[in-house]
């Protein structure tokens, strides 16, 4: 019953606007899939609501900006290649997007 509960949840947090769970879902479709989306942002739920009984906190809503604003692991991985080709004697200049 919870998981069901959850999942519905999740549809709905899929379809509200401005949100950091819509934003997951958003960015989580094109490479798992509706569903497998849909149950990522069901466990992100369980997640928050878990630490938020424990902690005795309100929700805090991140927003979208939220995961555009983190580092993201492509500039990790630029640099990780980077430091790879100039090892192997590469000039490597890298240009911001």
């Amino acid at each position: 019953m919870l998981r069901t509960t959850l999942v519905e949840a999740a549809w709905a947090a899929a379809r509200t606007k401005n949100t950091y769970l819509r934003a997951k879902y958003d960015r989580l479709v094109p490479r798992r899939g509706k569903k497998k989306a849909q149950i990522a942002v069901a466990h992100k739920i369980l997640i928050a609501a878990y630490y938020i009984f424990k902690n005795r906190e309100e929700y805090k809503e991140l927003g979208i900006e939220f995961l555009a604003t983190r580092t993201s692991v492509s500039s990790k991985t630029v640099n990780k290649y980077k430091t790879e080709l100039e090892k192997l004697g590469y000039k490597v200049v890298a240009v911001e997007m």
